[in-house]
């Protein structure tokens, strides 16, 4: 079995990906081509082509690899304790910041957008999650993976631990693409919100799906050897590569001429979500080779990432 503290890549990746996270949100301020102008807490008229270009490659893994780690931390979280003690663990862990976070961060959010855009202040009553229009912003996600995790320990007396991770991921990406299928037919796509839980409907599954995914190689132990296989790693670059260059030209049609397909409208949607699924897997599998076999390793740059990350992205995120 993995021990935790042997794991340095995995929370240099976690770290990596929420700096990533505050990147993203960051770069939305000169995105050329987002709708994010009309609620973002500052609108710069200034875009970039290039960034327009990078904040969407990062939307494809970023937070997919995030609920991977802690799909992978789950079981680790989970070993040794009671229900209860584990509950009482994410709520703590999660659930509290979350709420001081969302009570006093999304108002300052309300007041400073307001401000940037040289509006007046409002009626105090409407700077909370519950009445405005970026309801929980960027907090979503500490309930989502609290709820994530709940599920995780309702079923955790499921023992996944005969299946192999090539069944596994085969299973994973076959529900996905039905998933995705499914929200599409059905015109799914925008999100849900309610006081607690806030998320995307086209996403929600398929961040579960990676969450399960993670805590599957947990208990496969599929990081504990440090030998490489090249065939692999050559057949996932191959195969990652052709999807994300469909992905990318699907959208990029999409985008500049909307609703004309070069194939069957049904075959083309059904390429569009496989093309997604397998680009999202290629690029969270990348950036664990990258970590696994060159930034396993302690130093004083991730040690400070490691320790502050968490609060970064609960505080800093909307600077």
């Amino acid at each position: 079995m993995i021990g935790y503290n042997k794991i340095y890549w995995l929370t240099n990746l976690r770290a990596f990906m929420i700096l990533l996270v505050v990147v993203f949100h960051a770069g939305v301020t000169y995105n050329k081509t987002s709708f994010y102008s009309n609620f973002w807490i500052i609108y710069d008229p200034l875009s970039n082509d290039f960034l327009s270009i990078l904040l969407f490659i990062l939307d494809l893994f970023v937070m997919y690899t995030i609920f991977f780690v802690s799909g992978f931390l789950a079981p680790l979280s989970l070993k040794n304790k009671t229900h209860k003690k584990f509950v009482i663990l994410k709520i703590k862990r999660l659930i509290i910041p979350w709420s001081i976070a969302v009570l006093t961060l999304i108002p300052l959010y309300k007041i400073i957008y307001l401000y940037s855009r040289n509006m007046p202040q409002e009626d105090w009553t409407t700077y909370f999650h519950w009445s405005s229009i970026w309801n929980q912003s960027w907090l979503w996600f500490l309930p989502v993976l609290f709820l994530f995790n709940i599920i995780y320990l309702i079923f955790s007396k499921i023992d996944t631990s005969k299946i192999e991770l090539r069944k596994f991921l085969f299973y994973v990406l076959i529900s996905g693409l039905i998933y995705l299928l499914v929200v599409h037919y059905f015109n799914l796509k925008i999100w849900t919100v309610s006081a607690i839980l806030t998320f995307q409907n086209k996403r929600i599954f398929i961040f579960f799906l990676a969450f399960l995914v993670g805590s599957q190689t947990f208990k496969l132990n599929t990081f504990e050897s440090g030998i490489r296989n090249k065939k692999i790693e050559m057949i996932s670059h191959v195969i990652g590569w052709i999807a994300i260059t469909i992905y990318i030209g699907g959208e990029i049609c999409n985008l500049t001429i909307p609703n004309n397909y070069l194939l069957i409208k049904s075959i083309a949607i059904v390429i569009n979500k496989a093309s997604f699924l397998l680009s999202l897997s290629y690029m969270v599998y990348s950036m664990i080779i990258i970590f696994k076999h060159y930034l396993n390793n302690k130093s004083k740059i991730w040690d400070g990432l490691n320790r502050h990350s968490y609060g970064i992205y609960l505080s800093l995120i909307h600077i």
